[in-house]
């Protein structure tokens, strides 16, 4: 690569007409909305339709607002068919056109664009040139050229590398170092400029069934993922967009780390979420033990909670006899056991039922009154006393799934009614927590999320006057659903997710190798078995480690096949400047004093990024105090996810995210916290995109030796 390049400037002359016009369709795009927003007046029709328009023209918007985002990053040039014309076209993140309408720029995700990211020296799919762009918003600061066909080594032949040189086949290598060599910014950026042959045979794959993409540290699953989501709406924009797209991430500094790579790409309607984001009307914050998690997380225990319901389900203890008019009604214990199971015989959904068991009960009463009365002037009596709500709430109680799991595991009669045969004792019981005084007070934890979603489904939504059904209380299904660390969603997580797809598309990422989870998988036929199944499933893999330097990941790897010995490692690009550096503490407090201190130097450097403090959950206070006596300033993931220059976060937090400059705390203390404790110790070591130091008192574990 050389900023020398003699088409440097005629290629930054064109970056800024591309610029000039996507300001003019913006400019455009204004004067429209403008026109359409005039009033309320005209039919229902028009109405309906100018709206439809103002959506759209909000849309596309959105996509024209880059913020500091590249318009353009590549060039593709080839021989059109059948003559000997030459085409080339530039890729950007969005398609843009002049004034009169010709193509200025071609969105990345058209199938023109394929070539880009997909030709090779054996397979140039037509290409004479790939031209990569080196830019920062639009400022060309270099090109790189791939040159193709006859007499031209293109990408893929024999470049002197060995096989197994991960570094052969890469396209656009040189760009993709100078991006991969940026400082971090604290959130998780795009990588459409660079994306790979590998992962974009990902990204443009067939929407239906379940991709499985297993991908260790630095493979670029999560954005592969992400992108995939954005050219799928791109592809199929309708229905997908009505339909639409949901994003599962593991915590909410994961989700806050990859709030902006789909608002890049121009595509900010997608619902990004955590699993207790789904669950309306529950506070959580709730702690619990890991056993209880892995109880709570088998798929044994939504028979567990299908029992509970029918638990509820139940006739009365005796006879009822309540006067109507100027005679008795009666309810006998007989007719209410049939009244039950009729009930259960004829809806799947208990609070759908309870309609059906009053209109039963009623009329069952109103045949036992003498005077002639009918079920109306039974209801019109009877319905309102004590009496007769008491009965309901015997025979068949409208519940909301928190109601139902409050009253479940604040009491171990119900427990043990509900679990006895289906779960073993000891499991049962752990489930029990004392009752609080009011289910508001209730601070759910993160594993009673699958649990109240499975009562909402069994459940159903509780009618509302007139016996209506609100749709917003049903649970919502999507087009498309990408979930990011599917490895450590239990059996029950997993149901969660499966409940909303609409058509069984999804895309799932994850490394077995970092499965931390209660109920951590071995192998993806564990975690697919709870997925959709209407097609076979796909399983991909993403072989080239992008983010983590060789030296980081040679001791990375150690840890790995102590956790996972079956499992292969990625293998990186690059290596870096600095190999692992590990200092030895004689005592707790210098272990402290040895954090601060690294941590100064680092965030101190001229070069310096985003540097993270990884720790056991439990010494988070610690290292915060000592940051603060130290005048370092700091934040802390929980709260402020990686805005801060240097951050504090706790080894559960870790997956997923990337950082300049990594100090790990204490690594047998975070093995030991844990039931998968190598595994989150191999998440741990493979953060940082440049230097590693591991700090520790007690004893290294043997895996790192």
């Amino acid at each position: 690569m050389t900023q020398q390049h003699p088409e440097l400037s005629q290629e930054q002359e064109y970056i800024l007409f591309a610029y000039e016009c996507l300001e003019a369709s913006r400019v455009g795009a204004l004067k429209i909305r403008d026109l359409t927003s005039s009033g309320p007046g005209g039919t229902f029709q028009a109405r309906l339709e100018r709206n439809v328009f103002d959506e759209n023209l909000v849309h596309r918007l959105e996509q024209l607002e880059l913020g500091n985002a590249a318009l353009v990053f590549g060039r593709i040039d080839r021989v059109v068919e059948d003559s000997d014309q030459v085409e080339n076209f530039h890729i950007g993140r969005l398609a843009v056109a002049d004034e009169n309408r010709e193509p200025v720029v071609v969105d990345w995700r058209a199938p023109v664009a394929e070539p880009f990211y997909r030709a090779t020296g054996r397979d140039h799919m037509g290409l004479l040139r790939r031209r990569h762009f080196v830019v920062e918003g639009p400022k060309l600061l270099a090109l790189e050229d791939e040159l193709f066909g006859e007499g031209h080594l293109g990408v893929g032949q024999d470049d002197g590398l060995g096989g197994d040189d991960p570094r052969q086949g890469l396209r656009g290598y040189s760009t993709l170092l100078t991006a991969l060599g940026r400082n971090r910014t604290g959130q998780l950026g795009d990588i459409v400029a660079t994306i790979q042959s590998e992962q974009d045979e990902i990204i443009r794959s067939p929407q239906s069934g379940v991709l499985v993409v297993q991908g260790g540290p630095g493979t670029g699953k999560t954005v592969v993922a992400l992108h995939r989501a954005a050219y799928l709406l791109y592809t199929h924009r309708f229905p997908l967009e009505d339909q639409g797209v949901l994003v599962i991430g593991p915590n909410r500094v994961f989700l806050r780390y990859i709030e902006r790579v789909l608002p890049s790409l121009g595509e900010a309607g997608v619902s990004q979420v955590i699993l207790a984001d789904l669950v309306p009307d529950v506070r959580f914050g709730g702690r619990e033990s890991s056993n209880v998690a892995r109880v709570k997380g088998a798929k044994k225990i939504a028979k567990v909670i299908d029992k509970a319901i029918s638990d509820r389900e139940r006739p009365i203890l005796e006879d009822v006899v309540l006067p109507v008019g100027v005679g008795f009604a009666r309810l006998t214990v007989a007719e209410s056991v049939h009244i039950v199971k009729a009930a259960r015989r004829r809806y799947h959904r208990h609070n759908q039922a309870r309609k059906y068991v009053e209109n039963e009960v009623f009329e069952s009463m109103a045949a036992t009154v003498r005077s002639g009365a009918d079920a109306e002037d039974v209801r019109e009596a009877l319905q309102g006393t004590t009496e007769m709500r008491a009965v309901f709430e015997r025979m068949w109680p409208l519940l909301t799934p928190a109601q139902l799991l409050h009253d479940l595991f604040g009491s171990k009669a119900l427990l043990k009614l509900a679990g006895s045969g289906i779960l073993p004792e000891s499991d049962y019981v752990s489930l029990y927590r004392e009752r609080s005084s009011s289910i508001d007070d209730v601070r759910w934890t993160t594993a009673d999320a699958a649990l109240l979603d499975e009562a909402r489904f069994l459940l159903g939504p509780r009618p509302r006057k007139g016996g209506k059904i609100d749709d917003k209380d049903e649970i919502r299904t999507y087009g498309h659903i990408v979930i990011d660390e599917v490895q450590d969603l239990t059996p029950m997580q997993l149901r969660m997710v499966t409940r909303r797809s609409l058509s069984g598309s999804m895309t799932v990422v994850g490394d077995i190798a970092q499965a931390t989870g209660p109920l951590a998988p071995n192998e993806w036929k564990d975690v697919l078995e709870h997925l959709p199944s209407r097609k076979a499933p796909r399983i991909v893999g993403l072989s080239v480690g992008y983010r983590i330097p060789s030296q980081i990941m040679e001791l990375a790897d150690k840890v790995m096949h102590a956790a996972t010995p079956g499992l292969r490692a990625p293998r990186s690009v690059r290596d870096g400047d600095e190999s692992p550096l590990i200092l030895s503490a004689p005592s707790q407090d210098s272990l402290l004093a040895q954090v601060v201190e690294r941590a100064q130097v680092l965030v101190n450097r001229p070069e310096a990024g985003r540097v993270a403090i990884i720790c056991p959950d439990d010494m988070v206070d610690e290292v915060s105090t000592a940051l603060d006596v130290a005048n370092l300033a700091h934040g802390r993931a929980q709260a402020a996810g990686l805005d801060q220059n240097l951050s504090i976060v706790p080894a559960t937090l870790a997956k997923g995210l990337e950082l300049d400059d990594v100090i790990v705390m204490e690594p047998t203390a975070i093995v030991a916290d844990d039931a998968q404790g190598l595994r989150l110790l191999y998440v741990t070591l493979t953060r940082s995109t440049r230097s590693l130091t591991v700090v520790h008192h007690m004893p290294l574990p043997d895996a790192m030796l």
